[in-house]
């Protein structure tokens, strides 16, 4: 599965390499900031290290605490991008998470949009797992094998959230795209602004292989490394910020945005054919019934 992968990966590489070239997602400019000018620490503030010069962040994990960290603002829509490595060699157990909340302490109403890295054995592949919550209510979970080893190098992890699709990618490459119908429902979160947050954690009840795989903690402490935060969205100012009826002067809420571009569909139809391991669409036995949101269709 590894090397299929791989070998595979060539053609998709080379179209995401000229995606970032020659996209216009490509003018969105980093911020150059500290980490204290974008993020406060959640939790574990000893577990927390950056570069000397502030701009590459470190979150660590032990037996007694994992750690981290969210934005200082909230926004409504927009364009959201990190730099992650992951953490390498034997990581069972351990999970990195890269993620959107309206709420800090995640109420039972929240709306959420989650990247979480589940790791796994030396030697064998990290899954991504993403999902999407409305209103408190999630069960949205898709799984990916990735086409590179994400502990080698730093890969980009992004968000494009408007009020027509969510579509999470890697490395501007397009992995889930998950779809609004364009009427009130329970499924697409689109009315309260979000955090960005990411966190990393010992989840070896259910991470690797159903729990099965257990952390191996004479391997810790474990560590992932973040650069390169950006953000072009709709910053949230309560009541409600002038952006709100605005957002479609911007890149990200405009028409092109709404939908993948012919390059992305079929960037995407790769990732559909080759990477996907789980939807839970797709899931009979879990949903009998399948949620509203699975009978859209992401090349619309």
């Amino acid at each position: 599965m590894k090397n299929r992968v791989f070998q595979m990966a060539i053609p998709l590489f080379i179209a995401a390499l000229m995606a970032a070239i020659l996209s216009p997602l490509s003018a969105v400019s980093l911020s150059k900031g500290s980490f204290k000018d974008n993020f406060d620490i959640m939790f574990s503030e000893s577990n927390f290290k950056t570069s000397e010069d502030g701009q590459i962040w470190y979150l660590s994990l032990d037996k007694t605490s994992g750690c981290g960290f969210q934005t200082k603002q909230k926004y409504r829509f927009g364009w959201f991008s990190m730099k992650l490595k992951l953490v390498g060699g034997d990581s069972a157990g351990v999970v990195t998470a890269y993620y959107m909340c309206t709420d800090i302490d995640a109420s039972p109403t929240r709306d959420e949009l989650d990247f979480e890295f589940l790791g796994n054995r030396t030697g064998e592949p990290y899954l991504i797992q993403t999902n999407v919550y409305k209103n408190g209510t999630g069960g949205r979970e898709m799984r990916h094998v990735l086409w590179f080893d994400p502990t080698l190098d730093y890969h980009t992890y992004s968000v494009l959230w408007n009020d027509h699709q969510i579509v999470f990618f890697v490395d501007r490459v397009p992995v889930r795209v998950y779809k609004n119908n364009g009427k009130p429902n329970d499924f697409f979160p689109n009315e309260k602004p979000m955090y960005l947050f990411s966190s990393i954690w010992n989840a070896d009840d259910w991470a690797t292989r159903g729990g099965l795989e257990k952390t191996d903690w004479k391997k810790a402490p474990f560590v992932s490394a973040y650069k390169d935060f950006s953000v072009d969205g709709c910053q949230w100012e309560d009541p409600y910020p002038a952006c709100v009826s605005t957002t479609t002067k911007n890149w990200w809420d405009q028409n092109p945005s709404w939908h993948l571009s012919d390059s992305q569909k079929k960037d995407y139809a790769w990732v559909k054919r080759n990477l996907v391991i789980y939807d839970y669409c797709e899931d009979a036995e879990r949903y009998p019934t399948p949620m509203e949101e699975c009978a859209l269709s992401p090349w619309d």
